[in-house]
Protein backbone atom coordinates (compact mmCIF):
# COMPACT_ATOMS: atom_id res chain seq x y z
CA UNK A 1 0.00 0.00 0.00
CA UNK A 2 0.89 3.41 -1.06
CA UNK A 3 2.34 6.41 1.20
CA UNK A 4 -0.52 8.45 -0.01
CA UNK A 5 -3.06 5.80 0.40
CA UNK A 6 -2.48 5.08 3.93
CA UNK A 7 -2.08 9.47 4.47
CA UNK A 8 -5.77 9.05 2.90
CA UNK A 9 -6.98 6.09 5.19
CA UNK A 10 -5.29 7.71 8.25
CA UNK A 11 -7.05 11.15 7.95
CA UNK A 12 -10.52 9.09 7.18
CA UNK A 13 -11.18 9.16 10.37
CA UNK A 14 -9.82 12.50 11.70
CA UNK A 15 -12.35 14.21 9.05
CA UNK A 16 -15.79 11.61 10.42
CA UNK A 17 -14.88 13.06 13.83
CA UNK A 18 -14.52 16.57 13.05
CA UNK A 19 -18.10 16.24 11.27
CA UNK A 20 -19.32 14.30 13.92
CA UNK A 21 -18.57 16.94 16.54
CA UNK A 22 -19.68 19.68 14.21
CA UNK A 23 -23.22 18.34 14.18
CA UNK A 24 -23.32 17.73 17.37
CA UNK A 25 -22.56 21.30 17.81
CA UNK A 26 -25.81 22.34 15.48
CA UNK A 27 -27.79 19.99 17.46
CA UNK A 28 -26.87 21.62 20.65
CA UNK A 29 -27.52 25.34 18.98
CA UNK A 30 -30.25 24.13 17.17
CA UNK A 31 -31.85 23.12 20.70
CA UNK A 32 -31.21 25.53 22.52
CA UNK A 33 -32.39 28.25 19.86
CA UNK A 34 -35.26 26.07 19.76
CA UNK A 35 -36.18 26.22 23.13
CA UNK A 36 -35.80 30.31 23.29
CA UNK A 37 -37.90 30.67 19.98
CA UNK A 38 -40.71 28.01 20.61
CA UNK A 39 -40.66 26.67 24.05
CA UNK A 40 -40.26 23.28 25.51
CA UNK A 41 -43.85 21.97 24.27
CA UNK A 42 -42.32 22.03 20.85
CA UNK A 43 -38.90 21.02 21.02
CA UNK A 44 -39.00 17.79 19.46
CA UNK A 45 -37.31 15.83 17.59
CA UNK A 46 -38.09 17.37 14.33
CA UNK A 47 -38.19 21.05 15.29
CA UNK A 48 -34.36 20.95 16.55
CA UNK A 49 -33.31 19.13 13.64
CA UNK A 50 -34.95 21.38 11.21
CA UNK A 51 -33.68 24.73 13.31
CA UNK A 52 -30.08 23.11 13.26
CA UNK A 53 -30.44 21.78 9.38
CA UNK A 54 -29.74 18.29 10.36
CA UNK A 55 -31.53 15.36 9.66
CA UNK A 56 -34.08 14.14 12.31
CA UNK A 57 -32.31 10.83 12.61
CA UNK A 58 -29.41 12.54 13.78
CA UNK A 59 -30.86 13.94 17.54
CA UNK A 60 -31.34 9.80 17.80
CA UNK A 61 -27.47 9.00 16.72
CA UNK A 62 -25.67 11.80 19.17
CA UNK A 63 -28.08 11.61 21.68
CA UNK A 64 -30.69 9.07 22.05
CA UNK A 65 -33.42 10.91 22.86
CA UNK A 66 -34.94 14.33 22.55
CA UNK A 67 -34.59 14.46 26.61
CA UNK A 68 -31.00 13.64 26.68
CA UNK A 69 -30.41 16.17 23.67
CA UNK A 70 -32.30 19.09 25.74
CA UNK A 71 -30.19 18.13 28.85
CA UNK A 72 -27.08 18.57 26.92
CA UNK A 73 -28.39 21.62 25.24
CA UNK A 74 -28.69 23.08 29.03
CA UNK A 75 -25.03 22.06 30.18
CA UNK A 76 -23.75 23.67 26.87
CA UNK A 77 -25.38 26.88 27.11
CA UNK A 78 -25.14 27.30 30.72
CA UNK A 79 -20.89 26.21 30.25
CA UNK A 80 -20.84 29.01 26.97
CA UNK A 81 -22.41 32.25 29.13
CA UNK A 82 -20.14 31.08 32.21
CA UNK A 83 -17.39 31.49 30.72
CA UNK A 84 -18.43 34.53 28.49
CA UNK A 85 -18.29 36.63 31.77
CA UNK A 86 -15.59 34.59 34.00
CA UNK A 87 -13.24 37.37 33.71
CA UNK A 88 -15.02 39.92 34.26
CA UNK A 89 -17.01 37.88 37.67
CA UNK A 90 -13.28 37.65 38.44
CA UNK A 91 -12.34 41.28 38.34
CA UNK A 92 -15.48 42.37 41.14
CA UNK A 93 -13.52 43.46 43.97
CA UNK A 94 -16.89 44.67 45.97
CA UNK A 95 -20.75 43.39 46.92
CA UNK A 96 -21.76 46.67 45.49
CA UNK A 97 -19.72 45.33 42.04
CA UNK A 98 -21.03 41.98 42.11
CA UNK A 99 -24.81 43.53 42.40
CA UNK A 100 -24.12 45.85 39.30
CA UNK A 101 -22.68 42.85 37.21
CA UNK A 102 -26.10 41.36 38.12
CA UNK A 103 -27.91 44.00 37.06
CA UNK A 104 -26.24 44.77 33.89
CA UNK A 105 -26.17 40.32 33.08
CA UNK A 106 -29.93 40.33 33.75
CA UNK A 107 -30.05 43.18 30.79
CA UNK A 108 -28.00 41.40 28.73
CA UNK A 109 -29.57 37.81 29.01
CA UNK A 110 -33.31 39.24 28.89
CA UNK A 111 -32.40 41.09 25.54
CA UNK A 112 -30.77 37.69 24.26
CA UNK A 113 -33.73 35.73 25.27
CA UNK A 114 -31.63 33.67 27.46
CA UNK A 115 -34.64 34.49 30.48
CA UNK A 116 -36.92 33.30 28.42
CA UNK A 117 -34.65 29.87 28.43
CA UNK A 118 -34.44 29.72 31.68
CA UNK A 119 -38.62 30.12 32.34
CA UNK A 120 -38.22 27.15 29.92
CA UNK A 121 -36.18 25.40 31.36
CA UNK A 122 -37.36 25.52 35.03
CA UNK A 123 -41.18 24.80 34.05
CA UNK A 124 -39.58 22.08 31.42
CA UNK A 125 -37.66 20.54 34.44
CA UNK A 126 -41.46 19.79 36.47
CA UNK A 127 -42.79 17.49 33.79
CA UNK A 128 -38.98 15.76 32.20
CA UNK A 129 -37.26 14.61 35.34
CA UNK A 130 -34.31 14.42 32.95
CA UNK A 131 -33.77 18.06 32.70
CA UNK A 132 -33.21 18.64 36.55
CA UNK A 133 -29.93 17.17 36.80
CA UNK A 134 -29.00 19.46 33.78
CA UNK A 135 -30.55 22.59 34.88
CA UNK A 136 -29.38 22.21 38.41
CA UNK A 137 -25.78 22.11 37.28
CA UNK A 138 -26.22 25.04 35.00
CA UNK A 139 -27.23 26.88 37.40
CA UNK A 140 -24.35 25.24 39.69
CA UNK A 141 -21.97 26.97 37.35
CA UNK A 142 -22.70 30.36 38.18
CA UNK A 143 -23.19 30.02 41.64
CA UNK A 144 -19.66 28.66 41.92
CA UNK A 145 -18.08 31.58 40.48
CA UNK A 146 -20.44 33.98 42.76
CA UNK A 147 -18.90 32.32 45.70
CA UNK A 148 -15.43 32.71 44.22
CA UNK A 149 -16.50 36.22 44.58
CA UNK A 150 -18.46 36.52 47.47
CA UNK A 151 -14.74 35.06 49.44
CA UNK A 152 -12.84 37.17 48.01
CA UNK A 153 -15.09 40.56 48.65
CA UNK A 154 -15.45 39.53 52.12
CA UNK A 155 -12.25 38.68 53.18
CA UNK A 156 -11.27 41.54 55.86
CA UNK A 157 -14.82 42.05 55.90
CA UNK A 158 -17.07 42.83 59.80
CA UNK A 159 -19.10 40.13 58.25
CA UNK A 160 -16.85 37.57 57.43
CA UNK A 161 -16.99 35.12 60.00
CA UNK A 162 -21.00 36.03 60.22
CA UNK A 163 -21.93 35.03 56.35
CA UNK A 164 -21.02 31.14 54.52
CA UNK A 165 -20.34 32.16 51.14
CA UNK A 166 -21.69 28.95 49.71
CA UNK A 167 -25.39 29.43 51.16
CA UNK A 168 -25.06 33.21 50.72
CA UNK A 169 -24.15 32.33 46.44
CA UNK A 170 -27.34 30.44 46.17
CA UNK A 171 -29.29 32.74 47.77
CA UNK A 172 -28.21 35.26 44.95
CA UNK A 173 -28.49 33.55 41.91
CA UNK A 174 -32.20 32.12 43.24
CA UNK A 175 -32.39 35.99 43.61
CA UNK A 176 -32.05 36.60 40.12
CA UNK A 177 -33.60 34.08 39.23
CA UNK A 178 -36.37 34.98 40.66
CA UNK A 179 -36.35 38.13 39.54
CA UNK A 180 -35.78 37.43 35.73
CA UNK A 181 -39.28 35.23 35.84
CA UNK A 182 -41.16 37.96 38.04
CA UNK A 183 -40.05 40.71 35.50
CA UNK A 184 -42.07 38.82 33.05
CA UNK A 185 -45.52 39.54 35.35
CA UNK A 186 -44.47 42.85 37.33
CA UNK A 187 -41.60 45.08 35.60
CA UNK A 188 -42.45 47.77 38.03
CA UNK A 189 -41.98 45.32 41.27
CA UNK A 190 -38.62 43.71 40.02
CA UNK A 191 -37.13 47.36 39.30
CA UNK A 192 -38.32 47.85 42.70
CA UNK A 193 -36.42 44.51 43.80
CA UNK A 194 -33.61 45.44 41.88
CA UNK A 195 -33.31 49.20 43.64
CA UNK A 196 -33.35 47.55 46.87
CA UNK A 197 -30.87 45.29 46.44
CA UNK A 198 -28.10 48.34 45.00
CA UNK A 199 -29.36 49.83 48.43
CA UNK A 200 -28.33 47.24 50.22
CA UNK A 201 -24.76 47.23 48.21
CA UNK A 202 -24.56 50.49 49.21
CA UNK A 203 -24.98 49.82 52.86
CA UNK A 204 -22.45 46.68 52.45
CA UNK A 205 -19.95 49.21 50.85
CA UNK A 206 -20.28 52.04 53.94
CA UNK A 207 -19.74 48.98 56.59
CA UNK A 208 -16.50 48.19 54.36
CA UNK A 209 -15.37 51.75 54.19
CA UNK A 210 -15.59 51.85 57.93
CA UNK A 211 -12.36 53.18 60.05
CA UNK A 212 -10.84 50.29 61.97
CA UNK A 213 -12.08 50.91 65.43
CA UNK A 214 -15.46 51.25 63.73
CA UNK A 215 -15.17 48.15 62.08
CA UNK A 216 -14.29 46.55 65.12
CA UNK A 217 -17.14 47.67 66.68
CA UNK A 218 -19.54 46.49 63.94
CA UNK A 219 -17.73 43.38 64.45
CA UNK A 220 -18.66 43.06 68.31
CA UNK A 221 -22.38 44.33 68.11
CA UNK A 222 -22.89 40.80 65.58
CA UNK A 223 -20.84 38.74 68.13
CA UNK A 224 -22.93 40.20 70.24
CA UNK A 225 -26.44 39.59 68.36
CA UNK A 226 -25.50 36.12 66.94
CA UNK A 227 -24.07 35.01 70.93
CA UNK A 228 -20.49 35.10 69.84
CA UNK A 229 -18.94 37.48 71.78
CA UNK A 230 -16.13 37.19 74.05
Amino acid sequence: MSREVKDRRAGEPRAQDARSQETREKLLEGALRTLVEQGIAKASARAIATTAGVNQALVFYHFGSVDELLAAACRHGAEQRVARHRERLRSVGSLSELLAFGRALHEEEREAGHVAFLGQLLAGAQAHPRLVPATAAGLDLWIAEIEQVLVRVLAGSPLAEFTDPAGLARAVGASFVGLELYEGVDPAGAEAAFGALEQLGALMAAVEELNPVARKAVTYTLRRQSGRAR
